[in-house]
């Protein structure tokens, strides 16, 4: 099974001046322990259709290949590690590489896709790197981290004309909410924009960490000698993939965005539900805007036990009433005295003309902000004067600042975060449908 391959590239044929030789390589596997590097050379016609019939995770035949010792001088600077002495060497002359149709051995290679090729427990975790900041500048490490989002391809001319191509990944784990992953070669960026976000574990075994001075901070970066592992077979990643499918859930991986968010006062853009949709639909990224909306769902009086809600303070995971411990076995403070936050855990939709946006997410402290009282005081509070207050709102026209992010767990496909909510001027309302219909 193909459990890596780099791009094609080009050199300069020594014995043939003007005429370039081409080659690509590719990582073969087919047992647990045992793993080995391949190397194609020949043509360019040759290469890029050999380089285009197969791909990571494809089960092959290797006919032929020549079988040498690894290069004394070169080692293993450019290409995997691999706990053979062996390299293969594939050529159009004598080799052959092709799919295997072979269904009782395709069932017996793909699950070892899922087996990291260095020790499932040798992995800094992303705390670890923010903690040893530029010490680690330069090095090669394995990395165990949950894919955030997956951002768009950017493609760009080199200065020596050649065609180039970047995608960054955010990654995420119980000690970091955000932190970037950078591919340039085409193959990882086929790989990883296949990828769920926020359901999905990655062991990046020889990831190249460098400070990067424009962000000022570190940035892991794929090289010739990384693979991915995707979704490794492993304890530690199911404890990883269990913590990011509740964060997800919860959604207090979108309030650990903090340094992306913009503040309140700088949101301008005005939309209609529809266009909020339309856009969410178009863009994969995080947005913010403002509605004029009807508040159509609000669930004040439902039990206090669905309005407010207990959360670790650490890991923002959700626990319940009277627990003395957080269950989350990958919380950053498990070996520390344990402490919870009570706030307000809302969802609401809002209606415009155009149609309704469901599910969006009103929570402490912008929600005692909008109700104008603390979730001390709405316990208090009678069941008529909790009905009082949701009428307050209710098929009311507000203002509503909103983030809009991508959700896989939704049949929207989107989910909105409050950042604030008010009761809207009918003059200011007036202004800008107006300024909308002139847009249509």
């Amino acid at each position: 099974i193909i459990i890596g391959k780099t791009d094609v590239r080009s050199f300069p044929d020594r014995k043939n001046i003007g005429v370039d030789r081409f080659t690509f390589g590719f990582t073969v596997r087919d047992s647990p322990d045992f793993f080995i590097n391949v190397t194609a050379w020949g043509n360019d016609g040759y290469i890029c259709g050999l380089s285009t019939s197969f791909s990571t995770g494809d089960c092959v035949i290797i006919e032929n290949p020549l079988v040498s010792n690894k290069d004394p001088e070169k080692g293993e600077r450019f290409c995997p590690t691999t706990p053979s002495p062996y390299r293969l060497m594939v050529t159009e002359a004598h080799s052959q590489v092709y799919l295997c149709a072979d269904v009782d051995t395709m069932d017996r290679l793909l699950p070892l896709i899922h087996l990291p090729v260095k020790d499932s427990r040798d992995f800094y975790s992303l705390g670890d790197i923010v903690a040893n900041g530029q010490g680690l500048d330069g090095t090669v490490i394995n990395v165990l981290a949950a894919v955030k989002s997956v951002g768009y391809l950017k493609q760009f001319i080199t200065s020596d004309g050649r065609k180039g191509q970047r995608l960054e990944v955010k990654l995420f784990d119980d000690s970091v909410s955000s932190f970037p992953l950078v591919c340039w070669d085409r193959e990882a960026i086929q790989l990883v924009q296949t990828l769920p976000p926020k359901e999905t574990v990655l062991f990046i075994a020889d990831a190249k960490i460098s400070f990067d001075s424009f962000r000022n901070g570190m940035v892991a970066t794929i090289n010739s000698k990384t693979i991915i592992t995707v979704n490794p077979d492993t304890r530690e990643s199911s404890l990883l993939f269990s913590y990011a499918k509740e964060l997800s859930e919860s959604g207090a991986l979108d309030e650990g965005e903090k340094p992306e968010d913009v503040t309140v006062d700088s949101i301008t853009d005005v939309y209609t539900v529809s266009q909020l949709k339309l856009k969410a639909r178009d863009s994969p990224e995080p947005f913010f805007g403002i509605t004029y909306s009807f508040i159509s769902k609000l669930a004040l009086d439902s039990s206090v036990s669905k309005v407010i809600r207990n959360r670790c303070s650490r890991c923002k995971f959700m626990v319940p009433e009277d627990t003395l411990s957080c269950s989350n076995q990958l919380c950053p403070g498990s070996d520390q005295a344990f402490s919870a936050v009570t706030g307000f855990d809302l969802l609401l939709d809002f209606t415009d003309h155009t149609g309704t946006l469901q599910c969006c997410a009103l929570r402490s402290p912008v929600a005692d902000r909008t109700l104008g009282c603390t979730t001390e005081e709405f316990t208090c509070l009678t069941d008529n004067q909790r009905t009082a207050m949701k009428w307050k709102f209710l098929l009311e026209r507000c203002k509503v600042y909103v983030k809009i992010l991508p959700s896989t767990k939704l049949r929207t496909g989107i989910r909105g975060v409050v950042l604030a909510c008010s009761l809207a001027d009918p003059g200011e309302v007036k202004q800008h449908m107006s300024a909308l219909l002139q847009q249509l």
